[in-house]
């Protein structure tokens, strides 16, 4: 007996009966030698911690364009952030903390430069429209490793496909990340409010406050009990009526006051305008891209649904030096 199937066999006398078990999963796209050590979800872990698109995520926008200073959220530091809540519920009730992970870390890996600006740009401009979590299992099922893909486990894809309020996941690990995704959102996004001097503790509707806590620890302490209380021994992942409407009414006061504040978005026009002159240069001359992007077309691909791909994967510096190059001449940018 290989290390991996004792592993799988001792999932079944630690792991809840409602845990989806490695040994169950519904497999890979292009079938391929098990390993003799990690489980599927552990190995899907790991090639998508050691992708190119997760590394990509450091220097891209979580809320604030070019914030200044070192400590504001990224996309990367957000997608740990939701991994570790994950993980924490996933422990407590016994599921598949490797398959929770795996998603957690897949789950942003389609978003663009400049955080949602640019998702909604790339949905203006792309004919099939543009969604992030979409293109996040496009990333793993062919952009990845230079159009070969992650071939990842199909509990996997599905996970990060249907991580989204208006989606639902077929598994309870999904189910985990969908929630975890809110709660590190809403918690951390506060925290960067308060540092931008955007919001205060005290600007936030004292009937959250009330229920979830009045400060960043407390509300992720108060969500993350809550969702372990109501989901123990249960077929699904819930949270109390009370705590889950104040979740749902902190996150439409954070649309209303951070998300489309004008302090936290001047910037996004320009943004939004930069990610539109690229993607038209390209539309122009699709051969400044890279022979890989070239080549999907040339085997069919629509060249809108391309170009969309290679800016998505894009940097928000690397967008800003693409734009300098080909938009800005070289004396402007010695001022």
């Amino acid at each position: 007996m290989t290390i991996r199937e004792e592993l799988e066999k001792r999932q079944h006398s630690v792991l809840s009966p409602h845990a989806c078990f490695d040994e169950n999963s519904r497999g890979r796209d292009r079938e391929e030698p098990q390993c003799d050590i990690r489980p599927v979800f552990q190995r899907d872990r790991d090639r998508i911690l050691h992708s190119k698109a997760l590394r990509r995520l450091k220097n891209k926008t979580q809320v604030f364009l070019t914030p200044k200073g070192d400590h504001y959220r990224t996309r990367l530091s957000h997608t740990l952030e939701v991994s570790q809540n994950a993980r924490t519920i996933a422990k407590a009730l016994r599921l598949n903390e490797d398959l929770v992970e795996a998603i957690a870390l897949g789950h942003d890996l389609g978003h663009t430069p400049f955080g949602h600006a640019g998702e909604a740009m790339l949905n203006e401009l792309c004919e099939g429209g543009f969604a992030h979590n979409e293109q996040s299992v496009r990333v793993v099922e062919c952009l990845e490793k230079d159009g070969e893909g992650l071939n990842l486990t199909w509990e996997v894809r599905d996970g990060i496909r249907n991580h989204q309020t208006n989606r639902m996941p077929s598994t309870l690990e999904g189910k985990i990340v969908r929630l975890s995704d809110k709660i590190a959102y809403i918690n951390h996004d506060i925290d960067d409010a308060i540092r931008a001097k955007i919001l205060t503790e005290e600007d936030i509707p004292l009937e959250y406050r009330k229920v979830l806590g009045g400060s960043t620890k407390d509300r992720l302490d108060t969500l993350v009990h809550n969702i372990i209380t109501n989901s123990m021994d249960k077929d699904d992942i819930c949270m109390s009526p009370e705590v889950e409407e104040a979740m749902q009414g902190l996150r439409r006061y954070m649309f209303d006051n951070l998300y489309r504040n004008s302090v936290a978005k001047v910037e996004e026009t320009k943004a939004k305008e930069l990610l539109r002159k690229l993607f038209y240069f390209y539309m122009d001359n699709p051969e400044e891209m890279p022979a890989q992007f070239t080549l999907m077309i040339a085997q069919g691909e629509k060249q809108d649904r391309v170009v969309c791909d290679y800016i998505a994967g894009m940097t928000d510096q690397y967008a800003i030096a693409k734009f300098n190059e080909y938009f800005v001449p070289l004396a402007w940018q010695m001022i």
